[in-house]
Formats: structure tokens, C-alpha cells, sequence
């Protein structure tokens, strides 16, 4: 089995929902993110998204679009996010790795080369915001040669007949948008997200995943009976921008917060 089928697995297990990160690699360097990384990793997080910088991230709102141009402005390169990832993989053996990104940034290297690449330094799988499974059967066909899994995201306005259509192309897991619109700290949930899951979890066996908007413990608890793993990002990418003065705290913030969340995800 894979890294991400035995984190789930193990969550299941554990009665729980498995806990879900999102940092934006290189954010605010280097060295900091592997430290921030490192950190959540060791406070509960089981599976780890790491976003590709991008100068146009349009699925992103302000905090993870702010993170994007702060690694950006640090010289972060396709190549120091691979070895950000194998740096991580060589100290956290079992712990998936899932790149966060856009199409582009997988074209313009080639998408062969990029998927080798990508497999070689440890990753486990690919979420490609912008490209829709009918235009994915070649980057599709890249992931199977490496072993490296898809994840499709389902938005609150996708049609039932589309979730079948996404569900049968993810090999990896189903992320459903918990709202609509971009990334951010939300005060609220939607409150038909139990619904929403359920009707996906009709058209896959694939663990279904919910993010966007999450930012406390009690929006963890309130979903983690719900699904399968619950994302968390803006609220931790706010612990690096909270410590920008002072980036030797940075771990410390932000493993605390981590650990405080992955506390919700028992049922």
C-alpha cells in the first residue's frame, strides 16, 4: 500500500480523521520552512500539502498568495522545492508529501520529467488545481509510471453527474472545497458540508478529504466525524507571517497551533 492509504488506514483505525497541513514551501526560506515543516509534522500532522510557489496562484487567497511571493522573493526555485521535499522524506519516512500547484508549473518542466523528479525526491502525490481530469490523461499516465497518486478537488457547486467524472480520476484522495471562492480564515462553516460529503462519498472508495476555511479546533471537531481527513492551512500559514521578525520562533508558534488542531480530528 501506499504512504497516504496507510495514513488513512492508521486514522481509521485511531477513530479519528486524519490531520492535514498546507505551508507553502519555502516560506519565508529555506530554512525556516524545512523548520516549520519539521515542527508540524512532529505536533500531529499526518499528511503534509506542500504549495508550489506561483506568481499567480488564482485558488489562493491573500495569506497563502502573501507566503507564495515571500518564498519567491527568498530565491525558492522548482529545484529547492524538490529538495525542501527530499530533505523531508529522508528525516519522515512515513509521512505523505503532496505538492500543492499549478498546471504551469508542471508544463513548463516537462510533464515526464517533472513527475521523475517529483517521485524521486519523495513525493507521494499531485494536486494540480487547474487542470481538470479531461485534460489530464498525460500527466495521469506520468503519475502511474513514478507511483505517484492524483487528488482531485470537488467544489460545492460541482454537479453530481461531475463528482463521478473527478471521483474516477483521483487515485489518491477527494478534496472537497468546503466553500466557495479562495483559501482564508473563516469564522464559520457552511453548514451543508456533512451533506456535501456524503453525497461524494456515494461515487468513491477513495477517502474524502474537506478544507478551505478551517481554522479552529472546534471546525476541526465539528468535521473530523465527517470525513476522512480534515486540511488546515491558512491559520498555520499566519504562524510564519505572525514571526516574520523573529523567524527562531517560528517552530515553536507553529507546532503549538498544529497541535492544538490535530486534537479536534478525534471522534
Amino acid at each position: 500500500m501506499s504512504r497516504i492509504t496507510d495514513t488513512f488506514a492508521r486514522a481509521r483505525r485511531e477513530n479519528r480523521a486524519a490531520f492535514i497541513a498546507y505551508l507553502c514551501a519555502g516560506d519565508p526560506d529555506f530554512d525556516t520552512s524545512l523548520a516549520a515543516c519539521r515542527a508540524v509534522i512532529d505536533n500531529g500532522v499526518d499528511i503534509l500539502e506542500l504549495g508550489v510557489p506561483f506568481s499567480d496562484p488564482v485558488a489562493d487567497g491573500p495569506t497563502n498568495q502573501l507566503a507564495a511571493q515571500r518564498a519567491l522573493e527568498s530565491g525558492i526555485t522548482a529545484a529547492r522545492v524538490l529538495e525542501l521535499t527530499a530533505r523531508l522524506r529522508a528525516e519522515y519516512p512515513e509521512t505523505p508529501l503532496v505538492f500543492y500547484t499549478y498546471y504551469n508549473l508542471v508544463y513548463a518542466h516537462g510533464i515526464e520529467n517533472y513527475a521523475a523528479r517529483a517521485a524521486a525526491a519523495g513525493l507521494d502525490a499531485l494536486l494540480v488545481l487547474d487542470l481538470p481530469p479531461e485534460e489530464s490523461a498525460e500527466l495521469a499516465a506520468a503519475c502511474a509510471k513514478h507511483n505517484l497518486q492524483s487528488v482531485y478537488i470537488v467544489a460545492p457547486t460541482t454537479p453530481e453527474e461531475r463528482i463521478a467524472k473527478i471521483a474516477s480520476a483521483a487515485t489518491g484522495f477527494l478534496y472537497y472545497v468546503s466553500r466557495e471562492g479562495v483559501t482564508g480564515v473563516r469564522d464559520q462553516l457552511a453548514a451543508d458540508i456533512p451533506a456535501a460529503l456524503a453525497r461524494i462519498k456515494k461515487h468513491t472508495s477513495l477517502p474524502v478529504v474537506v478544507g478551505f476555511g478551517i481554522s479552529t479546533r472546534a471546525h476541526v471537531a465539528s468535521l473530523a466525524p465527517h470525513a476522512d481527513g480534515v486540511v488546515v492551512g491558512s491559520v498555520l500559514v499566519n504562524c510564519i507571517r505572525d514571526t516574520l521578525a523573529d523567524r527562531s520562533t517560528t517552530a515553536a508558534v507553529i507546532g503549538a497551533k498544529a497541535r492544538d488542531l490535530s486534537a479536534g480530528c478525534a471522534r
